[in-house]
């Protein structure tokens, strides 16, 4: 498969981008993308939700009130869970939430889905650029040229531009990750996949 490059002001260059048919022309897994978005999911929870049990909260130490004689139903202490201040029954405690993705699977589920919006011509190639300045209305513009101003976008950058990423970061629904650190999540979640001219490449190597 091919696609044609374009530049940033929206127009079509002469220049065409092979995409390896191993990585955006397979057979989607859909069980093992659910693994992956599950596992990413999984992942980002901090875990750090905590109640205090019954051994945990202050008082007791003796019996509220006699066994007999008081109409109530008898207590053995004040840090019981149906008591006024009592500790929690079966609290949540704070636990680690990790999942743990195999390297084959995690190749398979990003190829994947990939496959999926290159079959959906939800792809698209862009010029390697960089912007020399933090400055949101650049990349509004780049969107704007796209016609993808409304659309739920994925930059995919062969390097590290933080000009980039912090222009980008105020614009509803735009994304920007270095190839191939994209996760599933990150793809499944966009409409469109921009990638720059070199991103493809680093893709087609490291995902083939």
């Amino acid at each position: 498969m091919e696609l044609n490059v374009y530049k940033i002001d929206g127009t079509k260059t002469n220049q065409k981008v092979e995409l390896k048919p191993e990585v955006f022309e397979i057979i989607p897994n859909d069980h093992v993308v659910y693994l992956a978005v599950k596992a990413y999911l999984a992942n980002q929870r901090q875990g750090t939700h905590s109640t205090k049990g019954r051994s945990e909260v202050s008082g007791g130490g003796k019996k509220p009130f006699r066994q007999k004689g008081t109409g109530r139903a008898r207590q053995g202490t004040i840090r019981a869970a149906q008591m006024v201040g009592g500790g929690r029954a079966h609290g949540t405690s704070p636990r680690d939430y990790t999942q743990k993705l195999s390297k084959k699977m995690s190749k398979l589920a990003r190829k994947s889905v990939l496959s999926d919006k290159a079959r959906e011509n939800k792809v698209m190639v862009l010029e390697d650029f960089t912007l020399d300045e933090i400055k949101t209305k650049k990349v509004q513009d780049i969107l704007n040229n796209l016609k993808l101003d409304t659309t739920k976008v994925l930059f995919v950058t062969k390097d590290i531009d933080k000009n980039l990423v912090l222009s980008s970061r105020n614009i509803p629904y735009t994304k920007v990750q270095r190839a191939p650190e994209f996760s599933v999540y990150d793809i499944i979640n966009s409409q469109y996949i921009l990638f720059q001219e070199g991103a493809v490449q680093v893709v087609n190597e490291v995902l083939a």
